[in-house]
């Protein structure tokens, strides 16, 4: 979870910001804090000081301008006016990737034949999107056990809530891909197997290889030694 996107939306738990915002949204122009605050019933100063946290988080855009139109000397100083940003946010728990799945299997139909067999292509999509993944970590960490802390790390970041064994195994405790996988586990487990593998390729971890476990109720995708 992103923890900026985490930040902003908990901003909007505040009634009066939540209030502004949704005016904003509902305005779809820029507005001044005058202006919401006599659509708003809020005083300016409070106003002002909502629209800049909203701002500083990432949902609001600001820039200054006239708004009485007129120019050149005696027009006045610039008002600061807000609206809304066109950055989206998304707060999930446990943590899903259903927009990186719909990239991957975009990815594999725009780019292969009508003969090509779709499962394979988008294996072939997330393994070459898990190995750009593991080239990062690869960059960064210079030792083996550095580059396995890395893959740990990133398992974490793409939600998968990884857990290391005293056996060596790594389970995942979420899987990330949840309700693709119970409509279409046949198409799904393998593209995220084909990601986790191209991951650990990526990375340059070989003491490690990807196995799948249909029966859990979690992830289907395990690390085991090797």
């Amino acid at each position: 979870m992103d923890a900026a996107d985490l930040t902003a939306v908990a901003l909007l738990a505040e009634p009066t910001r939540r209030r502004l915002y949704l005016y904003l949204r509902e305005r779809q122009e820029p507005v001044g804090r005058e202006e919401a605050a006599r659509h708003t019933g809020i005083k300016p100063r409070l106003v002002a000081f909502h629209l800049d946290r909203l701002a500083d988080a990432g949902l609001l855009e600001v820039e200054y301008r006239r708004l009485s139109g007129r120019v050149g000397p005696g027009a006045g100083r610039p008002a600061k006016v807000y609206w809304v940003s066109s950055r989206s946010f998304s707060v999930e728990v446990p943590q899903t990737r259903y927009a990186l799945a719909a990239s991957m299997m975009a990815t594999a139909l725009s780019a292969g034949s009508p003969e090509a067999d779709g499962a394979e292509s988008l294996q072939d999509v997330a393994s070459a999107a898990g190995e750009s993944l593991g080239d990062e970590v690869r960059r960064q960490a210079r030792t083996k056990g550095a580059r396995r802390e890395a893959v740990q790390r990133k398992l974490t970041q793409l939600g998968y809530e990884p857990q290391v064994h005293d056996s060596g195994e790594w389970t995942m405790r979420n899987c990330i891909f949840s309700e693709l996988s119970m409509s279409h586990r046949e198409l799904v487990c393998p593209m995220n197997a084909a990601l986790v593998s191209g991951l650990l390729s990526g990375a340059h971890v070989s003491s490690l290889r990807v196995e799948r476990q249909m029966e859990r109720p979690d992830c289907c995708v395990r690390l085991v030694s090797q």
